[in-house]
């Protein structure tokens, strides 16, 4: 038997690691938004610079001489959120040639200028934008929708030339959405037009397209296939090549043994399987998270149940590490509150709740995450944070995770 003293030496030791292991994993709300000239309901992820500094849009908020929608003033903004929580509004979009409400990711290039979509505003009024803010916060619209008839809900990438990719929405017959590619100068060089179900995808939304090495875009459409889903089809995995020929990789089928409607980028691991979500269908019609080889055989790694101890309805991509687990987060579901979750899917298929969201830390998650180095996770919430904001349900968030 061990004397009483190193009995409570060894106990102290374990109660310090245990503490250690518990604030080891730390959610923080880095910023709540106020809906005023700050911005408001960021349905985008966040980007990060060398610095450790935040960038994203916001869909409202900024300027309040602006009058857009849900009855609230302001058409959106890009903002930065510097290491101390600190946020600057880097631009406030008027509902002009600059476009309104943007609601995709941004990305920076190595001059540090930013580049992004709006869903609304541009030229002739109608439509969304590819914008360029400079280090000065001078705006230049690159592209109007308004010319292609068409409206965008994904963000862009950019290669090495500068060259950016990204994809309209469409509707419905004929217009089912495109893949297109512009120039530095904002001419559109190369376009591909989806022609929707039973044989092609229709209607891209969430995140942006995936580009490779070698110049392939991969993405998923929301609608299209041959699968289910009454006559819109229900999503598609497609490949385009850079000489413009475009490949269905996998066609989702709905119902119960597979998911529908697909939002949101996709990753790609070193064998060239291919990773993401669906919104709805699986075995509980909440939703799943799925791979697919470069074969084209699709497998569903978790299907969401929802209730209190899983998530449901995902409405952005996944972030894979090195180790082959996949995050990201749930529209939905979780706690009691039903805000949304954050989730780690191992690559034994163990899925984990790593927060759930109750309203003052946020609530919807519909971004896709941003994973650092040492694993640290951000993000952000359409609603909630301070709660006395957006007539009681908060504003929307920034935040960070530790695992």
């Amino acid at each position: 038997m061990k004397p009483s003293s190193e009995v409570a030496i060894l106990t102290l030791m374990v109660v310090l690691a245990l503490g250690a292991l518990a604030q080891a994993q730390t959610f923080t709300t880095l910023y709540s938004f106020t809906g005023g000239t700050d911005g408001g309901q960021p349905y985008a992820g966040v980007i990060r610079d060398k610095a450790g500094n935040l960038y994203g849009t916001t869909y409202v908020g900024g300027d309040l001489n602006d009058y857009c929608v849900y009855r609230s003033y302001g058409c959106g903004v890009v903002y930065k959120l510097d290491t101390d929580g600190a946020e600057t509004v880097v631009y406030s979009f008027t509902d002009g040639s600059d476009g309104a409400t943007p609601q995709t990711p941004v990305i920076r290039d190595s001059k540090g200028n930013i580049y992004g979509t709006t869903s609304g505003g541009g030229p002739g009024g109608c439509c969304g934008t590819v914008f360029k803010i400079d280090t000065a916060g001078k705006e230049t619209t690159l592209l109007g929708f308004g010319i292609m008839g068409d409206s965008t809900d994904q963000g862009v990438v950019m290669d090495q030339s500068e060259n950016l990719y990204g994809t309209t929405h469409g509707e419905d017959y004929p217009t089912w959405g495109t893949i297109f590619e512009i120039d530095t100068a904002g001419h559109v060089v190369n376009g591909y037009n989806f022609a929707g179900p039973p044989s092609d995808g229709a209607s891209p939304a969430g995140g942006h397209v995936l580009l490779d090495k070698a110049g392939n875009l991969y993405g998923v459409t929301s609608q299209g296939g041959s699968g289910g889903c009454y006559a819109y089809g229900c999503g598609v995995l497609y490949k385009l090549t850079p000489t413009g020929t475009e490949t269905v990789l996998y066609s989702f089928a709905g119902g119960t043994s597979d998911g529908c409607t697909p939002y949101g980028s996709v990753v790609m691991d070193k064998a060239g399987n291919l990773y993401g979500t669906t919104y709805g269908c699986g075995s509980s019609g909440q939703g799943t998270v799925w791979r697919v080889s470069k074969k084209g055989k699709e497998k569903i790694l978790h299907s969401f149940a929802g209730g209190t101890t899983d998530g449901c309805n995902p409405v952005a991509g996944v972030v894979r590490d090195s180790k082959g687990n996949l995050y990201g987060n749930t529209s939905g579901c979780g706690d009691a509150f039903g805000g949304g979750t954050l989730w780690k899917l191992t690559a034994k298929g163990k899925l984990t709740l790593l927060h759930s969201f109750s309203g003052s830390d946020g609530s919807t998650p519909s971004g896709e995450l941003l994973r650092t180095a040492n694993g640290k996770l951000f993000g952000t919430t359409v609603w909630g944070g301070d709660l006395s904001d957006c007539n009681g349900g908060g504003c929307g968030t920034v935040w960070s995770y530790l695992p």
